[in-house]
């Protein structure tokens, strides 16, 4: 079976991520399934960000991140406040915080401006969930027996949860009413995807990475961290809910302290046996993001060597990949078939 190219956050690396145009042009560049982070407003409407915040500032006051214009919107200034997300202290503007048609007067900006550029920032508007199943459903139309699917993420769930706002109920209502594309539901805590395995069949991802805990974990008094979620044992486990792992790349292959490539772990060949597809995250064609026998030169924006990149994981047993880039992630794929 050939490795699934999903398109993280859209075609991210060419267009702001989670807009309709990001999503348009992954499907263009042969995404087999495009990849919406889901957050609610105030109201209750599933929006595509990557997290709740619009907006955050610094201690000082000065912006941090912004992948919308929020900040310089005079009549939403007074929606800057403070806040916990899992754990974290936060200052800016929050999705929980706005009217889905107040959402819709704000545009996307580029999360990552200094690698990436301007260029569409404040063209795009934020997407509903149903925004982009109406895309998808568009786009199917052109193409019988080979449809793109769909790879939401539900961020923050347990915080969600806690307001009164919980993702999975609409979620489902909203794929229920679309039906027919191909569905994974990805997320990093477990108890809502259990929660999701009583309500649904669709393929279940558990989302894991290096460093951490799941924060329904943290905020259970559980011990227990992602690295104990590897064991055969636990990844048996896994299986008894999810379909599939969604790993952070270096837990498949960790990078020296030269940042080259080391040995691939075991992994892989762990949850094949537990019956688990193995996803990994992220591939970026920067080579700020590369390991460093796969950059090519010295600017951190020029695109290095991501192809083989990607080769050396899907070497290492990969299922399926998140990428920025989906046109170099289907070459990568279509080379090897």
């Amino acid at each position: 079976m050939q490795a699934l190219v999903i398109a993280h956050r859209g075609a991210s690396g060419s267009r702001p991520e989670h807009t309709l145009e990001s999503y348009r042009l992954a499907i263009e560049q042969g995404a087999d399934f495009i990849e919406p982070d889901l957050v609610s407003t105030r109201d209750g409407v599933l929006v595509a960000r990557h997290e709740n915040a619009l907006a955050l500032l610094r201690p000082d006051g000065s912006l941090q991140e912004a992948t919308t214009d929020v900040a310089e919107r005079p009549g939403f200034a007074a929606r800057c406040c403070k806040k916990s997300v899992d754990g974290q202290p936060r200052i800016g503007w929050f999705t929980e915080d706005f009217t889905w048609a107040e959402l819709q007067t704000l545009r996307a900006r580029e999360r990552l401006p200094a690698l990436r550029g301007t260029a569409f920032d404040d063209v795009f508007r934020i997407p509903s969930l149903d925004d982009i199943l109406a895309l998808l459903a568009e786009a199917n139309a052109c193409r019988p027996g080979c449809p793109v699917g769909l790879y939401p993420e539900t961020k923050h769930p347990s915080h969600f949860r806690k307001l009164g706002l919980p993702l999975e109920p609409p979620l489902l209502r909203a794929l229920q009413r679309r039906g027919a594309a191909p569905v994974f539901i990805q997320s990093f805590e477990v108890q809502n995807l259990r929660r999701l395995r009583e309500l649904t069949d669709l393929p279940l991802v558990q989302l894991m990475e290096l460093d951490g805990q799941p924060w329904d974990f943290a905020t259970a008094g559980d011990p227990r961290r992602y690295a104990d979620l590897l064991t055969p044992a636990a990844l048996a486990d896994v299986a008894r809910y999810a379909q599939a792992v969604g790993v952070q790349a270096e837990m498949l292959i960790p990078r020296r302290g030269d940042g080259r490539l080391d040995v691939p772990t075991p992994l892989a060949a762990h949850a094949h046996t537990a019956g688990l597809q193995v996803h990994a995250w992220t591939f970026r064609a920067e080579n700020q993001f590369l390991p460093a026998e796969y950059r090519r030169g010295t600017d951190p924006a020029a695109h290095g060597d991501v192809r083989g990149y990607l080769d050396a994981h899907l070497d290492a047993g990969l299922d399926g990949f998140f990428t920025d880039h989906p046109a170099q992630g289907r070459a990568a794929v279509a080379a090897r078939r």
